[in-house]
């Protein structure tokens, strides 16, 4: 398995484990996490949801091969359920970050209620050098948490930044150091058990209110854009020098 779930003591807990790959995501593992997403949120014994990795290794972001394969296509797509599974989940969501988180790991952060980092965290979006475009509406989100000036250093330039960048900059609450930010995590969600659901879903419902129509509006807007950059010679030229481990030459495009 590549995605485990299991239920311990209310929290539901979605772990990515691939780690001989890094932890990349492949369209069947996002369906996986889609599906377990709306599971825990339609069982009354789940209070929380608790995403994780692996030590040292959050996730490396999609898996390029499986993502060329399987282009994802319309809102049916494994990795637009998964979007809406993240986003629409009624109770409290809470991730743990270790190591790398790319693309995708860091974007799917935005859209957890708490965030626990380790001081070996490393994050990164670095969607223009592979010819694409942000997605998860992170193209709104990040803007709103950094201002304009600090998401270009991270969206267009890419730049990587680490867990206590992450906490000074608000995608993560906490920054702790690496072999406790699991349990951290794990005790944070068990909090939930002794907190009133009805209110602890309505507080949520209200945090994310003013935004829920502009998130979904620029993850839709992203999604048609990187549909059709997926296609383009740019993001083909960046896809063969990552196979061919090369840095890509865009001297050719305007």
């Amino acid at each position: 398995m590549t995605i485990k779930t299991y239920t311990h003591n209310g929290v539901a807990t979605i772990e990515i484990a691939r780690p001989e790959k890094k932890n990349a995501i492949t369209q069947a593992m996002y369906q996986a996490m889609a599906d377990a997403l709306v599971a825990a949120n339609d069982d009354k014994a789940v209070r929380a949801v608790l995403i994780v990795g692996q030590p040292g290794i959050f996730t490396s972001g999609n898996d390029l091969e499986d993502f060329m394969a399987q282009p994802p296509r319309g809102a049916e797509a494994p990795v637009f359920q998964f979007m809406r599974a993240l986003t629409g989940c009624t109770k409290p969501v809470v991730a743990a970050v270790t190591g790398a988180a790319i693309g995708i790991g860091t974007t799917l952060l935005l859209h957890c209620d708490l965030v626990f980092v380790a001081d070996d965290a490393r994050l990164a979006m670095p969607f223009v050098g592979l010819g694409l475009v942000p997605e998860f509406a992170s193209s709104v989100l990040v803007p709103q948490l950094m201002g304009n000036r600090r998401a270009a250093e991270k969206l267009l330039l890419g730049d990587p930044f680490s867990g206590a960048d992450a906490v000074e900059c608000g995608v993560a609450n906490k920054v702790l150091p690496a072999p406790e930010v699991v349990n951290y995590a794990r005790r944070m969600a068990e909090r939930f058990n002794n907190l009133a659901p009805g209110a602890v879903r309505d507080t949520k419902a209200l945090i994310a209110g003013p935004q829920r129509e502009a998130v979904q509006a620029a993850i839709a807007r992203e999604g048609e854009i990187f549909g059709a950059r997926l296609r383009s010679p740019e993001a083909m030229e960046a896809f063969q020098a990552f196979f061919q481990k090369r840095a890509p030459d865009f001297s050719k495009f305007e």
